[in-house]
């Protein structure tokens, strides 16, 4: 079943599937501010990445002795949510633990994705609650993927994104396993500025750890139409886009994909967060649209 949300500013659509986002538009001037999905390019919209973010070195884990496997991103956005709250501005999506997602990942957990309109913004909550009665270990982390160009008439060299703080900050190079390499690159000089074009993702995303900034805007020169991107909490931001394709992802992430060296233990993990029987673990990103 999926999900409306309006209200005077704007109309957006989230599906069953796990609980993505599709549509956000405009009602004053009628844009649409999210990728298509067109499968030649890529697929998704906005999945969610759960129980891990990113690649799993050999795409397996351990814990407690035991081998698990998990393909890319965990299984989160595979899976069919419930809605278990519905209003004209807000929405309450859940999915919790089942015998096939055990067989993965040995936890029992509730995960809830809320969204909510207010005003010409839009806020997506992440909830997870340990379910089970040990120490839960997971990564969680949002991958929406922006319209750009937003309007006709415009390319995609004509935007830029723009960081809220001036950064000195490297990139985290991905290698061809998905892993993160053990150096970084000098990315980000004393700027707050990040033109953009498509060879900026010709090696995958770009990573960064630890900014300055909790905001990103996706900006042009042409015309006044943008967003603010706020991420308050995540200490990971991943920027990609597939190969010319016309969008640009604003990842939060609260984890990373393994390093070229991590000894696939889930509990030393870089990134992974923990939380006891019962506790409930929540973030927040936001959206605001013009």
């Amino acid at each position: 079943m999926n999900a409306f949300l309006e209200n005077d500013y704007l109309q957006v659509e989230i599906i069953a599937k796990g609980a993505e986002l599709k549509s956000v538009v405009n009602k004053l001037t009628g844009l649409e501010y999210m990728w298509s999905g067109d499968p030649a390019f890529w697929g998704k919209t906005s999945p969610i990445l759960f129980p891990i973010v990113g690649t799993l070195k050999e795409n397996i884990y351990l814990y407690q002795e035991k081998i698990y496997s998990l393909s890319r991103h965990g299984f989160a956005r595979d899976q069919i949510f419930g809605i278990v709250e519905q209003k004209k501005d807000l929405v309450v999506f859940s999915l919790s633990s089942t015998d096939s997602t055990s067989e993965k990942y040995p936890f029992g957990f509730e995960l809830r994705v809320i969204y909510q309109v207010m005003g010409d913004s839009l806020e997506v909550t992440y909830e997870v609650r340990n379910k089970g009665r040990e120490l839960m270990y997971f990564s969680i982390g949002g991958h929406p993927a922006f319209k750009v160009p937003l309007t006709a008439g415009t390319a995609y060299e004509d935007y830029y994104l723009e960081f809220s703080e001036t950064e000195n900050a490297p990139r985290w190079p991905i290698n061809a396993e998905g892993l993160i390499k053990e150096q970084p690159t000098p990315f980000l000089n004393n700027s707050a500025i990040l033109k953009l074009h498509h060879d900026l993702f010709k090696e995958d995303a770009l990573v960064f750890k630890n900014l300055k900034s909790n905001i990103v805007s996706i900006r042009s020169g042409s015309h006044a139409h943008g967003l603010d991107f706020s991420f308050d909490g995540f200490p990971y931001l991943g920027i990609w886009a597939a190969k010319q394709a016309s969008f640009v992802c604003i990842e939060p992430w609260c984890g990373l994909a393994d390093s070229e060296n991590h000894d696939q233990q889930l509990t030393t993990k870089e990134g992974i967060e923990k939380i006891g029987r019962e506790e409930l673990w929540t973030r927040s990103w936001k959206v605001k649209f013009y």
